[in-house]
């Protein structure tokens, strides 16, 4: 294992919202500890899983079907994992963000205008995998046309190109901070570990290969918002929204377990400035990465 020590980079991003955690909390997939009397509760869970598409419409940060800029290329990468921030069921476009159903919110340490993700708290999971479950009781009934999800940190494989070493199509491994701020003691990419020890702003991601280990900053995280104009999201964060096909409806009553499949676009989500504009990555012949954000989320009940 290679172990390496970077430099910080800083940045200036905003987070206000005011948000709120009610009695669902992360666990285990089908089990939910009660703060109060420590107690597990039985019966139906709410539970959401995470799958990666790469056919999925591009979106831009208004929800609306983006294409490639002038003198950029992108590919769809293979997702290893991600992790969330933040859960809110949402009633209408109306419902400002804090104002919903709030059903997680991960761990975070430090304070004020320093608040950041707890990296080493964070859940990671691979496609088709639960991410977080809450007891579907904990729900106040009534019926929620949006999902909101705040993404924290992704990773995922790549194909990179150097032709004048003769290297094609070579595979390299990225981890992508894209929450608002995060606490990252240290993170392992593929097989090589990244010390930090300090707060990451959004954007902040490392880049394995088999030679060598990198890291940059991202100066875009596109954030798909279909209701920013009713109910818009702080700069900086992740909160990434969709609309059910038909709003979901908990009436208190359920039986079984709800599943929420939180479909993500990763249509061509790794985005970078394209020296030669071939439409490959070319990271030691001028390529520079400008976007690692997700490009829409479309959740479906199953």
């Amino acid at each position: 294992m290679k172990i390496k020590q970077f430099t910080f980079f800083t940045g200036i991003l905003f987070f206000s919202a005011i948000l709120f955690l009610n009695a669902c909390h992360k666990d285990s997939p089908t089990t939910t500890t009660n703060t109060t009397n420590n107690t597990i509760p039985t019966g139906p869970q709410l539970v959401f899983i995470f799958k990666f598409d790469s056919t999925q419409t591009r979106l831009n940060n208004f929800g609306q079907p983006d294409t490639m800029p002038v003198g950029h290329s992108g590919q769809s990468p293979v997702f290893n994992g991600m992790s969330s921030h933040y859960i809110e069921l949402a009633q209408t476009a109306f419902t400002q963000l804090g104002s919903g159903q709030v059903l997680y919110r991960a761990p975070e340490v430090g304070s004020g205008s320093n608040i950041a993700i707890e990296f080493s708290k964070c859940t990671i999971v691979g496609q088709g995998a639960t991410f977080y479950s809450c007891p579907i009781s904990s729900v106040a009934p009534g019926s929620y046309q949006w999902l909101r999800v705040s993404l924290a940190y992704q990773n995922y494989t790549i194909k990179w190109t150097a032709s004048h070493y003769s290297i094609y199509n070579a595979l390299g491994t990225i981890a992508s901070f894209v929450g608002f701020n995060t606490y990252i003691g240290s993170y392992k990419i593929k097989d090589s570990t990244v010390l930090v020890n300090g707060n990451k702003a959004q954007g902040y991601w490392g880049f394995e290969d088999p030679f060598n280990v990198v890291t940059g900053q991202a100066p875009a995280t596109t954030v798909p918002n279909p209701i920013a104009s009713t109910s818009p999201i702080p700069p900086g964060s992740c909160v990434v929204t969709g609309q059910f096909s038909t709003p979901l409806t908990i009436t208190g009553k359920e039986t079984v377990n709800d599943t929420i499949i939180v479909s993500l676009s990763t249509n061509k989500s790794f985005e970078w400035k394209d020296a030669n504009m071939n439409g490959v990555y070319e990271p030691l012949d001028g390529d520079t990465v400008v976007n690692m954000g997700i490009r829409g989320l479309v959740p479906m009940v199953k």
